[in-house]
């Protein structure tokens, strides 16, 4: 195959993988199907209909919520050979780990049940190495090393792989503070592939530094192309790990650890089927032998073909909408390796079409079949006039572009009717002061504090967790009240949407809280003795 080399160009951080649920949109659409009456089970091309569930087709690209991608042919057929046989597990990865570094140029590679489950173990072999005494005892870390190296470029909702170990998150902003913060607690440095992982803090930068020490350094590259040789191996990592069933079209429940032959094995021993901390993110021999498959695909797939038959069905798209007046487009190409691909980009004035890009994009996903598409842009009334939506072809199968293209056509030339919400009146209550909310989770309940500064109908304030404390903003029209809040906690950022009622001292409504389901809350005025 030939060498695959990175792109030059950047793009925002982690969009590419993991911001589907913080993009609201595709969250609260799929979030709010119907529930589902129970049904027969019925093998064959309708088995999700069966029971109730709808698939997708995906213009969006490797999502883990909309299940990632289609596993290749080649893989599905060797986790079936391999379903039939009985191996000794240890043999087995010893024999794949040689095949892995033969076909990806590595020193060895194992299979993990994830790309989280990759960054686990490599945290697990860094703390407890093969020790089984010290395997036992995680994650209490006394007399072991403790301490992770994040810069903070690099923190996000998936290094929580790492920190269930127990670890102290150490996050450096700067070079200088970098090299401080290596010290004999140092057990290892994470870094997510992407924007900021060149420069004084990237990769090659970072490695330097822990060599001095000793140190190993974690490279997260879940959603990107593999690159043969290791781009990220090359700058000087002691491992990279990928998601299975991402771009490498395999398992969907598989990843792909590559690196130092030492630490991989060590991993290894502290993952099932042994005894120890990563005994619960099991990987079967169906997987492993999957995921050797589609390795050995990756080196073998016509690349540039695949890439001409994106831009194809890119084309194909473009010609049908611009045959809708006022419609243009335009191709971006990706500033990143992960989610390798051009995009379309579908642009036109929502108050001509009477359409938004928010609404285009829900009328697909609610539509048969569904259609999920990579971004929307434009909502009503205020925010109509770029209306916008995205093909992403990177885990679209052909004859996927037809369908997408005539739905895409019937929406914008003949529009569902919709209607401006109605302009809130009457005089905004006032909430003004400090409130006492009773939130009411899935399971379970929590008490926060809600602050509150009123400027009309505009809100400002504060959102006191029972841990974390975050700005809220909103508005109040007569007795309807909305907010929005977030509290940042280690590389997440949760998102609180209240909606609700005022009645004097008191309101309650609903409360989305995006990948983690709906709540409930109510809340009372604090009165001043």
């Amino acid at each position: 195959m030939a060498k695959q080399t990175r792109s030059s160009s950047s793009s925002s951080p982690a969009l590419s993988r993991r911001s589907l649920f913080q993009a609201g949109a595709a969250a609260a659409a799929l979030a709010s199907a119907p529930s589902i009456q129970a049904s027969e089970l019925t093998l064959g091309p309708s088995i999700y209909e069966s029971i109730g569930v709808r698939p997708l087709i995906n213009c969006k690209g490797t999502y883990t919520i909309i299940s990632g991608s289609l596993t290749l042919p080649e893989v599905k057929r060797a986790m079936d050979e391999a379903g039939s046989h009985y191996v000794d597990l240890d043999e087995l990865m010893n024999a794949v780990g040689a095949q892995l570094a033969s076909l990806t140029q590595a020193p060895w590679g194992i299979v993990t049940a994830g790309c989280a489950a990759a960054m686990t173990h490599t945290t697990t072999a860094c703390l407890a190495g093969g020790d089984p005494e010290k395997m036992q005892r995680l994650p209490d870390l006394r007399g072991m090393k403790s301490e992770v190296i994040i810069p903070t470029y690099s923190r996000n909702v998936y290094d929580h792989a790492i920190r269930m170990l127990g670890v102290k998150i150490v996050q450096p902003n700067t070079a200088a503070e970098c090299e401080a913060a290596f010290s004999e607690r140092t057990a290892m440095v994470y870094i997510l592939a992407g924007p900021g992982d060149e420069g004084e803090l990237g990769t090659a930068a970072i490695s330097a530094m822990a060599k001095k020490w000793n140190v190993p350094v974690l490279v997260d590259a879940a959603a990107e192309m593999l690159t043969i040789p290791n781009i990220h191996l090359g700058r000087g990592a002691t491992a990279v790990a990928y998601s299975g069933g991402k771009c490498l079209r395999g398992p969907q429940c598989a990843g792909l650890l590559l690196g130092d032959k030492n630490l991989l094995q060590a991993a290894w021993a502290n993952s099932a089927p042994h005894h120890a901390f990563g005994r619960s993110l099991k990987v079967g021999k169906e997987e492993i032998m999957g995921m050797l498959t589609a390795v050995q695909m990756w080196t073998r797939r016509d690349h540039k073909a695949e890439w001409n038959q994106w831009q194809g069905w890119l084309d194909y798209v473009s010609t049908r909408v611009t045959q809708v007046p006022g419609v243009t487009t335009h191709v971006e190409q990706p500033r990143s390796l992960s989610n390798h691909a051009p995009s379309l980009i579908i642009h036109w004035d929502g108050r001509a079409l009477n359409i938004t890009g928010q609404e285009v994009y829900d009328t697909l996903l609610a539509g048969s079949p569904r259609v999920i598409l990579e971004r929307a842009h434009g909502t009503r009334p205020h925010d109509m006039e770029n209306s916008a939506v995205g093909i992403m072809p990177y885990m679209m199968m052909p004859g996927d572009e037809k369908i997408a293209a005539e739905k895409l056509v019937a929406v914008l030339r003949n529009p569902p009717k919709f209607e401006n919400p109605p302009e809130p009146s009457g005089e905004p209550a006032n909430i003004d002061g400090q409130w006492t909310a009773e939130i009411q989770f899935l399971r379970g309940s929590g008490t926060h504090t809600l602050v509150f500064e009123q400027h009309g109908n505009k809100l400002v304030g504060t959102h006191f967790g029972e841990y974390l404390t975050g700005d809220l903003s909103g508005e109040v029209h007569g007795n309807l009240v909305k907010f929005h809040s977030r509290q940042h906690i280690q590389g997440q950022e949760l998102h609180y949407a209240f909606t609700g009622t005022v009645n004097g001292d008191s309101m309650e409504g609903p409360l989305s809280l995006g990948e983690y389901g709906p709540a409930r809350w109510s809340a009372k005025r604090h009165k001043y003795a």
